[in-house]
């Protein structure tokens, strides 16, 4: 209703997408309320944020923090919880209108399961939740009449460019991708590729996992798979184009040959905004784009045989059924051994494809075919990696 403030829980608030979003909330408190934060690990963040924010409740998911945590916000009024099943309980909180998944990795799907299941909206920024899980989630949220408002920046900027032609069917889509920080580099040259030098991204500030994928291409091979359910498209509908500027953040063709795309400077901050404001456009203070400052805008194909990791999600969406699964939970680990220099850069995809070729294969998965897949998978991996 037009007046009250919308409640607003966040499942990772202390990383890079949650501390954006609490900007955003900090930002505009006459629009928002924060009832529900929920973070892994960083108690001494969440203690920060809750102080400031004053939500209803708080969960830990590192249960071995939970009396420190507990002990602390005795004096504050706000309810402690933690665990794993703290957290998908949490989901279900009666004042809360948006969730905001804002956890990196497999971890997300059975709190956004919850909290569809409670009929809550859910603003996605768990890509991995639709990789895993496509199937079940979209269609749980169908028969809740729950919305999924995209927050990635490419989804965003296709459900902004789409908004308001609905109606009108999509003839295709373009994911742009800024190519990371070795775009035009060969396969010889990536042998080579350090942990310091993929963490180093050109344009966009993120955590260590999703840098990682973005200097793979891992990233944009989650998105593809993640726009496959979100807007009910055809793979041959999707398609990757490489723009180093990051200024145009997707683009939607069509049936008749025109396009729409969303632009602007590359800030997180803003696809949050849309998604936790929807409908409405707040104003911010972000800073605006100037078309002299990007005289020239340029496009590429993605290499295919440099970044195999973008070849080999597009295989698991053709395969379908648990492969996906099955891709994100190898990506996961090899990407932590990689952050450890167990593993080379190049390493990561050719263990990705030897799990996709040994792993389990279930045509039509359920949840617990999910949840058996992402731990079989994970073992094989490791294994492998050792």
């Amino acid at each position: 209703m037009e007046g009250l403030k919308k409640r607003i829980a966040i499942l990772g608030s202390t990383g890079s997408i949650g501390t954006q979003a609490l900007d955003v909330v900090a930002a505009h408190p006459d629009e928002f309320e924060v009832t529900v934060l929920v973070a892994g690990n960083n108690v001494e963040l969440l203690k920060e944020q809750a102080l400031k924010f004053k939500p209803d409740t708080i969960v830990i998911g590192n249960e071995a923090h939970y009396k420190e945590l507990n002990d602390f916000m005795f004096a504050h009024d706000i309810k402690v919880y933690a665990g794993d099943a703290a957290i998908e309980q949490v989901m279900s909180h009666g004042d809360v209108d948006i969730v905001l998944t804002a956890t990196v990795g497999f971890s997300g799907l059975k709190p956004t399961l919850a909290a569809i299941e409670a009929g809550k909206t859910i603003a996605l920024a768990n890509k991995e939740t639709l990789v895993v899980a496509g199937d079940l989630v979209t269609r749980k949220a169908r028969e809740k009449g729950v919305n999924i408002l995209p927050v990635d920046s490419e989804h965003s900027a296709i459900f902004q460019s789409w908004a308001g032609e609905f109606h009108n069917p999509l003839e295709k889509i373009y994911l742009t991708a800024s190519g990371g920080p070795f775009r035009g580099k060969s396969r010889k040259e990536l042998e080579k590729v350090t942990r310091e030098q993929a963490l180093k991204h050109p344009n966009w500030d993120m955590g260590a996992k999703i840098t990682i994928d973005s200097a793979s291409m891992m990233n944009k091979g989650l998105e593809v798979i993640e726009a496959y359910w979100l807007f009910g498209l055809k793979k041959e509908q999707i398609d990757v184009i490489v723009h180093p500027q990051s200024i145009i953040h997707s683009i939607v063709q069509f049936r008749d040959g025109s396009m729409k795309a969303q632009m602007g400077l590359p800030d997180m901050k803003l696809p949050i905004q849309y998604a936790m404001a929807y409908p409405k456009r707040l104003r911010n203070d972000f800073k605006r784009f100037n078309f002299m400052d990007y005289p020239n805008l340029s496009f590429e194909k993605p290499d295919l045989e440099a970044f195999r990791n973008l070849q080999l999600a597009y295989d698991a969406m053709d395969k379908g059924g648990n492969m996906p699964c099955i891709l994100n939970a190898a990506n996961e680990i090899v990407v932590d051994a990689f952050l450890k220099d167990e593993v080379g850069f190049l390493q990561m995809s050719d263990v990705i494809e030897k799990v996709m070729g040994k792993a389990s294969f279930v045509l039509k998965p359920s949840l617990s075919d999910h949840l058996e897949s992402d731990a079989e998978v994970r073992r094989i991996t490791q294994e492998m990696i050792s």
